[in-house]
């Protein structure tokens, strides 16, 4: 077995010359180093062995992997150090797509899975993705032949919202804009998952996208992807709309859609279990318990409470509750907060912490990614504050997702 281990492999990798020097290049060398075993995408199989020997392991053709050959435990190259690496034993085998800084990733991997592929298209998400799981990320998924992904048990996709949401609608209309599948930059990205799960054929797949997909375009829009998946493509679906407040204390609700491929899983729609709530395990941490009293560095400027105050007072005029959301101490036990969305950074408007005699402030990094369910103590952020807000607006919260990831393992490993 070689000894060669990250990072020095990742540079010996990028140096040889062997892999093009393209955006993908360093996502093709962690993904070769997390799983050996796995031909990356937009690798052919001699380009596959010329990379093995080059770190020293036998290259081995895809269908030739066998489940418990002995041989597959000298593939381990996984970067160790991350605070979440892959497990070295799993039941599962699963894609992330649309991936961001990895909430789908920590639920699977929780779950029993691990992950052999990953795409997403905003570089700061792939540095913190990398940060926290070792490995980088593969770009624009509408530019990757779904041939050459890797094949997998489950597919994870929380597919861009913009498109669907209230406030994305909202804005788009307002600037003219089209919205829903008619924005070709993003409303059409659904349809990169159908070629792909068309010819993966996972066994299942888990969606989550905004509440909104329920009611776009008078409904037509979730009807499209409900006979893309259904009657098309042939899975056993069931969706729900879920709170993450049931988990943190935040009040985000998003659609989950869950599919099962009936030649390989045998289940009725009835039987498809998306959790609603927690179960009496899961340890609820209350917002007053996330929000510090005392916090240095993140109070609002006063032109930016000017404006938050305009902005609520000419609402009001109009009889709406759109305006700033703002907590005071003492905090009841069941306080929850708005959805924290994308746009955090500019105003901090969805979550405002009164400050006595000051104007109020944000809440902190380390507040903000409580709210989705990560672990401060663990989960890195090597970006600008303003690029954590923005990935924190635009995650999962984590431990719904792990829940109903749970659940599917459940019926997977049967």
């Amino acid at each position: 077995m070689s000894k060669l281990k990250q990072p020095k492999a990742l540079d010996m990798l990028l140096e040889s010359g062997k892999i093009s020097k393209t955006e993908d290049a360093r996502a093709i060398a962690t993904h070769l180093l997390d799983s050996p075993d796995i031909r990356p995408a937009r690798v052919d199989q001699f380009e596959y062995e010329d990379l093995c020997h080059l770190i020293g392991v036998k290259p081995t053709r895809i269908d030739e992997i066998r489940e418990g050959d002995p041989d597959q435990k000298q593939f381990s190259f996984a970067n160790r150090s991350v605070p979440f690496p892959s497990p070295k034993k799993y039941k599962f085998k699963f894609i992330d797509l649309f991936a961001g800084i990895g909430g789908f990733r920590l639920a699977f991997q929780a779950a029993g899975g691990k992950c052999v592929f990953t795409s997403e298209w905003d570089k700061f998400a792939k540095q913190t993705y990398e940060a926290n799981f070792g490995e980088y990320p593969y770009g624009d998924i509408t530019k990757i032949d779904e041939k050459e992904i890797p094949d997998h048990d489950v597919l994870c996709a929380g597919f861009p919202c913009q498109p669907f949401s209230l406030a994305g609608v909202s804005k788009k209309n307002s600037l003219g804009r089209k919205h829903g599948f008619e924005d070709e930059t993003q409303g059409t990205l659904f349809f990169d998952l159908k070629r792909i799960i068309a010819e993966k054929r996972p066994k299942s797949f888990m969606l989550e996208n905004v509440k909104n997909l329920m009611s776009h375009d008078k409904g037509q829009t979730f009807e499209v992807i409900r006979k893309s998946l259904e009657e098309d493509l042939g899975y056993i679906i069931n969706w729900k709309v879920v709170n993450g407040s049931k988990w943190v204390p935040q009040n985000r609700q998003r659609i989950f859609i869950v599919g099962y491929d009936p030649d390989q899983i045998l289940i009725d729609r009835e039987d498809i279990i998306i959790p609603e709530k927690p179960d009496k395990k899961h340890v609820y941490k209350t917002f007053s318990e996330i929000i510090k009293k005392n916090v240095d560095g993140y109070t609002l400027g006063p032109g930016t409470w000017d404006t938050l105050v305009r902005h609520k007072a000419n609402h009001a005029k109009k009889g709406n509750g759109f305006g700033y959301g703002i907590h005071s101490f003492p905090m009841a036990d069941d306080e929850i907060s708005r959805t924290i969305s994308a746009r955090y950074h500019k105003d901090g408007a969805e979550v405002l912490i009164e400050q006595k005699g000051d104007r109020p402030r944000r809440l902190t990094v380390e507040e903000a990614m409580q709210l989705q369910g990560y672990d401060p103590n663990k989960f890195i952020f090597p970006v600008s504050k303003t690029q954590a807000y923005r990935q924190i607006g635009n995650s999962v919260v984590v431990p719904a997702i792990a829940d109903c990831a749970l659940q599917m393992a459940k019926i997977i490993n049967r």
